[in-house]
C-alpha cells in the first residue's frame, strides 16, 4: 500500500465495494467447489477483499508516475504533466513516438546472415577469407598476442557473446597464420569428441574452427580435451580456434575473453571497402547513421547497414529505408529470440526476455522473481504433464543479460518509506520492450492463455510497481490489439468488484491513451454511461488521468455521472442514499485535473459549476477541497499547491486568484463543506506556522475571503480557537494572521 491511501469507509462492503448488478448471476455460473479446497478458496479470497480498499487518486497517479516504464515517458508526457519532448534524441517517450516503435518498421527484408547455430561444417573457400580480411576491424596489438598464443599452444578458447564477430576472429586468425585448407568442424561435437572429429577427418585440414563447441554441466571442456586435442594438432601440423558463449561448461581451463571493436570502426571500414573515402564520408554523417550507431547494434547488423547504405549511395534505396533501418533489426532480433530452439533459447530464458520487457528498468530481482512465474505458466501451456524445473542457484546474472542485451545498474526505486538504492536492469535499446511485447502478443497468440493469467497475477501482487507494470504491459498490448485485449484483460479488471483491479484497468486505459492507442475516450464514455459499476469507477477515475487534454469534455462527464448518482438514488427512494466511494471517486478526478497543466481552463468550468444544480455544486466543492489538501512535494508541511497558485496569480493579477476565492467563499458558507473547508484552512495555518512564505500567501489570502460580517466571525473564530498540532497550544501564526481580517460592521 502506498502512503496516502486512504482506508475503506465504513459502509463499503467487504472486498471493496458494493456488489454490482448481475453479481449473483455471475457467481452461481462460476463452477462450485466443496470440502477443503473451497475452504481454502473462500478464505483466500475472504483475506483479498479484507486488504482491498480504493487507493486515492493522487496517490495512484504518483505511483504511475513513479513505476511506469521510461520508454514511455510518463512522466515528461505533456498530457500527464510535462514535455513530451524527453531532450534524449535515442529515447522513446510517450504518444506518436513510442506508437510508431510498437507498429513496426516497413523496411524491407534484409538477411543479416545465418545464426550460429547454422553455421554447417566444412571446408572455408579462400575467397571468403580474403573478403573478410579487408573488412575484419581489431586492435592489433592484441590480436597479435592472439596469433603469438595460438602459435605456441595450435589451441585457444574464445569466450563472448553471439554476433560479436567471435567466429570472423577465429577465422582472420588462421588466415593470419596463412594455413590452408581450414574447415569448420559440426558444432554438435562434444568436448570427448574433439580428438575423434580432428583425427577422423577424411580431409585433413591446417586449419580447424569449432564455432560454439557444445558443453553441458555434466560435460563441460576441460583441460584434458585440450591437451588432447594439441598433441593431434602437433601431429598434423594443425591449429584450432574453438569458440565459445558466455554460459559454456569450462572446467579447469580459463578461455580468452573476445572483445569486438567498436560498430562505429566496423562500418566506416566497411563503408570505404564498399565505396571510396568521399562517399564513406557522406554517409557516415547523415543523421541516420549517427542514431544507428547511438544504438545497441551487432556487428551482423552494421555489416548489413553498410551494404544498405552502398545501395542507398547509388540510388537503390530511399532515406526512409535507411532511417527504419534500425528498428528493423531490432525486430528481427525479437524474433529471432522466440523462433530459435530449445536448446539455444530455453523456454525459461524466453519467459525471462518477456518479464524484462513489462520491468524493464525494474529491480532485477524482481523481474527474475516474476519470470518464473511467467515460465511456470508456459511451461503449463506447453506440456501440462511437465512440472515446470526452475533451478534455485546457478542462475548468472551477467550471462543472462548478455542473452537479452541488456545491461545491469544501480539506481534509486520511490516506495512508500521514500527512495532505496536498487540492482536494476535494462535492454541496452530502450525500444526492445515495445517491440517485443508486440511480438509475443501478436506473432505467438499460443502464449496469450499464460500471459493473461500472468498479468492477473500481477494486478492482484501488493507492490505498487508490480501492479503497475501490469498495466504498462497491458497498454502496450492494447495499443497492438485493442479488442483482444479489451476482451481478455481490461474489461475482466474494471468488471471486478475489487478495487485494485479496477485501478489496474484504469491505468492501463490512461498508459494506452498516451501511447495513442485509438478509441480511448469513446471507451471511457459508454463505460461511464454503463450499469457495471466497476466500469464506472475505473472510466471516472481515467478521467481524472487523461481528462487533461479536452478538460471540457471529460467534466461534462464527470457532471453527467454525478447527476446519476442522484437520480438513482431519488429513484430508489432516497435521496441521501449516495453511494459515497462514488462520489469521492468524482471529486478526486476533479482534483486531478484541477493540478493539471490545464488547471486554469478547469478552474474556470468549476466557477460556471457554481450555478449548476446541487450535485453539480457539490461536486465542484468536494474537488476543490480536496485538491485544497495537495502539499508542493507531497512533504505533510509543504506548501500547499493551491495556495501557491493563489499567491502566483495575485502578484500578477491574474484571474485565477479571484476565481480560488469564490471557491474558497462558496465553500466556507456552504452547510454541506463548511467544516471540511474550516479543518482544510486550520491545517493551512498549521503549515504557515512552519513556513514564512505560506504565511505571506494565507495574509494576502484572508482579508480577500471576508466580505461580510458572518464570513468575519466565521474566520475570526477559527484563528482565535484552533489548536496546534496533535493538541499543542495555538500556533503565534494564528494571532498574527488575525490581525489581517478586515472588520465588517
Amino acid at each position: 500500500m502506498s502512503a496516502g491511501e486512504p482506508a475503506a469507509r465504513p459502509g463499503a462492503a467487504a472486498g471493496g465495494g458494493p456488489r454490482q448488478r448481475g453479481d449473483k448471476e455471475k457467481e452461481s455460473d462460476a463452477p462450485q467447489q466443496s470440502g477443503p479446497e473451497a475452504s481454502d478458496a473462500e478464505g483466500a479470497e475472504s483475506k483479498d477483499e479484507e486488504r482491498d480498499h480504493p487507493q486515492d487518486a493522487w496517490s495512484a497517479r504518483r505511483d504511475l508516475v513513479d513505476h511506469s516504464p521510461k520508454a514511455m515517458g510518463v512522466g515528461d508526457n505533456a498530457r500527464f504533466g510535462g514535455s513530451l519532448v524527453t531532450g534524449d534524441q535515442h529515447g522513446v517517450s510517450g504518444g506518436r513516438v513510442a506508437g510508431d516503435v510498437i507498429m513496426g518498421s516497413k523496411t524491407e527484408i534484409y538477411h543479416f546472415g545465418v545464426s550460429a547455430a547454422k553455421h554447417g561444417s566444412g571446408e572455408v573457400p579462400q575467397a571468403t577469407l580474403d573478403r573478410l580480411a579487408p573488412c575484419f576491424v581489431t586492435d592489433e596489438s592484441v590480436f597479435e598476442g592472439l596469433l603469438a598464443r595460438l602459435r605456441t599452444e595450435r589451441v585457444i578458447v574464445l569466450s563472448g557473446p553471439h554476433f560479436t564477430g567471435r567466429r570472423t576472429a577465429a577465422l582472420m586468425l588462421l588466415h593470419r597464420l596463412a594455413v590452408s585448407p581450414v574447415r569448420t568442424l559440426v558444432r554438435d561435437t562434444t568436448p570427448a569428441q574433439l580428438v575423434q572429429q580432428l583425427s577422423d577427418d577424411q580431409h585433413p585440414a591446417k586449419g580447424y574452427v569449432l564455432c560454439d563447441l557444445t558443453t553441458r554441466r555434466d560435460q563441460p571442456l576441460r583441460e584434458p580435451h585440450l591437451l588432447a586435442a594439441r598433441g593431434q594438432l602437433a601431429k598434423d601440423d594443425a591449429y584450432l580456434v574453438i569458440t565459445v558463449g558466455p554460459a559454456a561448461a569450462l572446467e579447469d581451463i580459463s578461455a580468452i575473453e573476445w572483445k569486438p571493436p567498436s560498430p562505429g570502426d566496423v562500418l566506416a571500414t566497411h563503408l570505404r571497402e564498399l565505396t571510396d573515402e568521399v562517399t564513406a564520408h557522406r554517409l557516415l554523417v547523415l543523421p541516420a547513421v549517427t542514431d544507428f550507431l547511438g544504438r545497441d547494434h551487432q556487428l551482423r547488423e552494421v555489416a548489413a547497414f553498410a551494404r544498405l547504405l552502398k545501395r542507398y549511395a547509388e540510388g537503390e534505396v530511399t532515406e526512409a529505408a535507411v532511417r527504419d533501418f534500425s528498428l528493423f533489426t531490432l525486430e528481427s532480433q525479437v524474433q529471432e529470440w522466440f523462433e530459435e530452439d530449445e536448446e539455444l533459447v530455453p523456454l525459461r530464458d524466453k519467459a525471462f526476455l518477456v518479464a524484462l520487457a513489462a520491468f524493464d528498468g525494474g529491480p532485477y530481482a524482481l523481474t527474475a522473481e516474476l519470470s518464473d512465474l511467467l515460465y511456470a505458466f508456459l511451461q503449463e501451456t506447453e506440456n501440462s504433464a511437465l512440472r515446470p524445473r526452475v533451478p534455485v542457484f546457478g542462475t548468472h546474472i551477467g550471462k543472462r543479460l548478455q542473452l537479452a542485451r541488456a545491461e545491469p545498474y544501480l539506481e534509486d526505486e520511490n516506495t512508500e518509506w521514500g527512495p532505496v538504492t536498487q540492482s536494476k536492469a535494462r535492454f541496452r535499446d530502450d525500444r526492445v520492450s515495445l517491440v517485443l511485447l508486440r511480438e509475443v502478443w501478436t506473432g505467438h497468440p499460443s502464449a496469450r492463455p499464460a500471459l493473461v493469467h500472468w498479468l492477473r497475477r500481477l494486478a492482484d501482487d501488493g507492490r505498487p510497481l508490480v501492479r503497475t507494470r501490469a498495466a504498462s504491459t497491458v497498454a502496450v498490448l492494447a495499443y497492438t490489439d485493442l479488442p483482444s485485449t479489451m476482451a481478455l484483460v481490461i474489461e475482466p479488471w474494471a468488471a471486478s468488484h475489487l478495487f485494485r483491479h479496477r485501478l489496474v484497468a484504469a491505468n492501463s486505459l490512461t498508459l494506452a491513451h498516451l501511447l495513442d492507442a485509438p478509441n480511448i475516450p469513446s471507451i471511457l464514455d459508454s463505460w461511464c454511461a454503463s450499469e457495471d459499476e466497476g466500469m464506472r469507477w475505473a472510466a471516472i477515475r481515467t478521467y481524472g488521468l487523461i481528462g487533461t487534454e479536452r478538460p471540457e469534455q471529460t467534466l461534462a462527464a464527470l457532471r453527467s455521472a454525478i447527476r446519476t448518482q442522484y437520480q438513482q438514488a431519488e429513484e430508489d427512494g432516497d435521496e441521501n442514499d449516495i453511494d459515497e466511494l462514488m462520489v469521492e471517486q468524482l471529486a478526486q478526478s476533479v482534483e486531478l485535473l484541477l493540478l493539471s497543466p490545464a488547471g486554469d481552463h478547469v478552474l474556470t468550468e468549476l466557477i460556471r459549476m457554481l450555478d449548476d444544480d446541487r450535485p453539480v455544486h457539490d461536486l465542484a466543492l468536494s474537488g476543490f477541497l480536496s485538491a485544497c489538501g495537495r502539499r508542493a512535494e507531497g512533504e505533510r508541511h509543504g506548501q500547499p499547491l493551491i495556495l501557491r497558485w493563489y499567491a502566483t496569480s495575485a502578484a500578477d493579477g491574474g484571474r485565477a486568484a479571484g476565481e480560488l476565492v469564490r471557491l474558497w467563499r462558496s465553500a466556507l458558507d456552504n452547510r454541506h463543506h463548511t467544516r471540511d473547508a474550516l479543518e482544510e484552512l486550520s491545517a493551512w495555518v498549521r503549515i504557515a506556522d512552519q513556513d514564512p512564505p505560506t504565511e505571506w500567501a494565507l495574509a494576502a489570502l484572508l482579508p480577500a475571503l471576508v466580505t461580510t460580517v458572518a464570513e468575519h466571525q466565521r474566520l475570526s473564530h477559527l484563528l482565535r480557537t484552533m489548536r496546534g498540532e496533535d493538541g499543542a497550544p495555538p500556533p503565534p501564526v494564528a494571532d498574527r494572521l488575525l490581525t489581517v481580517l478586515p472588520v465588517h460592521r
